[in-house]
């Protein structure tokens, strides 16, 4: 009767274990998996190009989320305890079932052809999007997506693109329409202008400063009067560009301070916040045609551009505000994965 009771409890316990693993993170699930492979956090950091620090804080997070130990952390390395070689059978098992999916998947990716236009506003379009774009071609190799980064909105009623992100919410009733995320407005400087100019210490010090201001379409002028509480540019306006590139580049090059996206440090650019309680931020739309909803390859694009905007996954596309250098741990994995350094396109001599 006593075994019949062990047996028992521990088929309970084995399912309350399948139940907290399907809740969890395959990142995380993923994370345990490799560390119990290498035996070591190091090793499987130096085997994935990955932080042995970002791995161990995964592990340490499923561990919390299971509410029992992993792995015995000796000098020698990584020793499954008996709860950890219970998951381990768990998580091998997801993994080959994941494999088999990604298997019918892949199937399916490659069947879909033809081309899907998506029109996005330039500064997300190329630093966001194109770096996501290259992992998902590796997909979907026969389906071409035609980017089209510009300041310009698309219309998408007259087919002018058949998927649309922009910051101006469409009102054509007849269009799907949702909202992406919220894109927050700061200003910053290079550290190079801090160290020359110094920074300002309230709204009153900017006319002892030069402002870089971007003006174009979807960039509501009247934005910068508010922010910066100035009735008149004149005399402190360094340059007028109607590129978010151009503007990146010219506030890391030190021609001025500019209003960038709150996640620009995060990402990898070697700027400075500049702290003096202003910010600003613009809604992301993301639009399309009804008469797309029966086309899997247009669906495919419209749920990979939810996931990368996703504010749960993302935290610069929250809602609520959060100060750029607090984003930087917070976004760490996609700096690495996505970030601006590295590339001649973001960092040219």
């Amino acid at each position: 009767m006593h075994e019949v009771s062990q047996r028992g409890a521990a088929a309970m316990k084995h399912l309350d274990l399948v139940e907290v693993l399907a809740d969890s993170s395959w990142d995380d699930l993923h994370t345990f998996l490799i560390c119990s492979r290498h035996g070591s956090f190091r090793r499987a950091a130096d085997a994935h190009g990955q932080n042995g620090a970002t791995l161990a804080r995964k592990v340490d997070r499923l561990e919390g989320q299971l509410g029992s130990k992993l792995f015995r952390r000796l000098q020698t390395g990584l020793v499954l305890t008996e709860e950890g070689v219970q998951t381990l059978r768990l998580v091998e098992e997801m993994e080959r079932l994941s494999f088999d999916v990604y298997r019918r998947a892949a199937q399916s990716a490659a069947a879909l052809t033809g081309t899907v236009r998506v029109a996005v506003t330039e500064g997300p379009g190329t630093y966001w999007i194109l770096p996501k774009l290259i992992d998902f071609q590796g997909h979907y190799r026969q389906l071409v997506v035609d980017l089209r980064c510009a300041m310009e909105t698309a219309d998408v009623a007259r087919l002018e693109a058949d998927i649309a992100i922009q910051f101006e919410r469409p009102t054509n009733a007849d269009l799907i329409i949702t909202k992406l995320g919220r894109l927050h407005i700061y200003p910053f400087a290079s550290e190079h202008y801090a160290r020359t100019y110094g920074l300002p210490k309230s709204t009153d010090d900017w006319k002892n400063h030069r402002i870089i201001r971007q003006v174009a379409p979807q960039v509501d002028d009247t934005v910068y009067a508010r922010v910066f509480k100035m009735d008149s540019f004149e005399g402190v306006t360094g340059m007028r560009l109607n590129s978010s590139t151009a503007t990146l580049y010219a506030v890391e090059r030190g021609a001025g301070i500019g209003l960038l996206p709150s996640c620009a440090i995060a990402m990898g650019a070697p700027l400075v916040a500049v702290d003096v309680g202003i910010s600003h931020h613009m809604d992301f739309w993301l639009t399309y045609h009804p008469d797309f909803r029966n086309s899997q390859k247009h669906m495919v694009v419209v749920d990979w551009l939810r996931r990368i905007f996703d504010p749960q996954v993302y935290p610069c596309f929250r809602d609520q505000f959060i100060h750029p250098d607090d984003l930087v741990p917070m976004m760490r994995e996609v700096n690495q994965a996505y970030g601006l350094r590295g590339f001649v396109a973001t960092d040219p001599s």
